[in-house]
């Protein structure tokens, strides 16, 4: 009796796991979803960074919107570049736009020297949580917040924090154009900008929208939107609004002529070659030397 239950047990569940197995086929078959053998090649091309970068929430799916649209002009990988967008117009034999490569630029200089603490924070280390519940440890509600949320944000160690400054650093051999760090800053403070050669770069480290004499009380380098910049410039490149200026890079021809002339130092050069003095006439530097003599006699 008891080796007829057994045996009649183990049928049954046979029975059970074959019925089991016809339904899963079944319905397997009847609810299968195809999918273009593409978007897996597409996918293999793509850097897998999955930073959502593209405007898409992953690779996967960003290779799911090439293959499925037919014009993909508009559609870029910022961490593989034009190298891996040349490699999918190939595979699709879709066109695709090429892209100036772009880097991350923190439009803030506003450090410990120049803009001094008024307040002291003790809640949690987040620029989210702090530009939430207050207007920062300094009198400018427009700059850094200095808790590092772009760092954290950053998946490639392109950002680190300046324990001198209290200010994010842009490592720009590191930088993908992700834009990661972009959405992380609740301040709006970091902007992707073109990459040039050498990586010559000429911006407004400000985002202070007071007026003048707020803004200088502030933070010693704040932008007073003068328009001396705006006077300077050549190729009408630089606009003031709301009492800030700002250059836009696509007009920038990288001249420098705005520098010297802001007040506050807030025009912000990089990788430039040292400025060339120029050398006095003869005559002029005769007279100064005798104006030196005269007041040292």
């Amino acid at each position: 009796m008891m080796t007829d239950s057994i045996l009649h047990s183990a049928i049954l569940l046979a029975l059970l796991g074959t019925v089991a197995a016809l339904v899963l086929f079944v319905v397997s078959k009847k609810f299968y979803v195809y999918e273009n053998p593409l978007i897996a090649e597409v996918e293999d091309l793509l850097p897998a960074a999955n930073c959502a970068g593209c405007g898409s929430p992953g690779c996967k799916a960003f290779a799911e919107k090439l293959v499925n649209t037919e014009d993909i002009s508009d559609l870029f990988c910022p961490v593989g570049g034009n190298e891996v967008m040349k490699l999918v117009s190939e595979t699709l034999g879709k066109e695709v736009a090429e892209k100036d490569p772009t880097v991350a630029v923190v439009r803030c200089q506003g450090s410990c020297e120049v803009r001094p603490k008024t307040t002291e924070y003790q809640g949690p280390k987040s620029c989210a949580i702090s530009a939430l519940i207050y207007s920062g440890e300094t009198d400018c509600q427009y700059g850094c917040l200095g808790d590092g949320d772009c760092v954290a944000a950053c998946s490639f160690d392109a950002m680190y924090m300046d324990e001198a400054t209290g200010l994010p650093v842009v490592i720009t051999d590191k930088c993908t154009s992700c834009g990661m760090c972009v959405d992380a800053c609740p301040r709006n403070i970091i902007e992707m900008r073109p990459k040039k050669k050498r990586d010559l770069k000429i911006y407004v480290g400000c985002l202070n929208e007071e007026k003048g004499g707020i803004a200088r009380k502030a933070c010693s380098v704040a932008c007073i939107g003068c328009s001396k910049c705006v006077d300077a410039c050549p190729k009408d490149a630089i606009v003031v609004e709301n009492n800030l200026a700002y250059i836009d890079p696509a007009y920038c021809t990288l001249c420098r002529k705005c520098v010297p002339v802001c007040p506050t130092n807030s025009i912000i050069e990089t990788n430039f070659p040292p400025r060339k003095v120029k050398k006095a006439e003869p005559e002029v530097a005769a007279k100064v030397e005798s104006v030196k003599v005269q007041k040292d006699a």
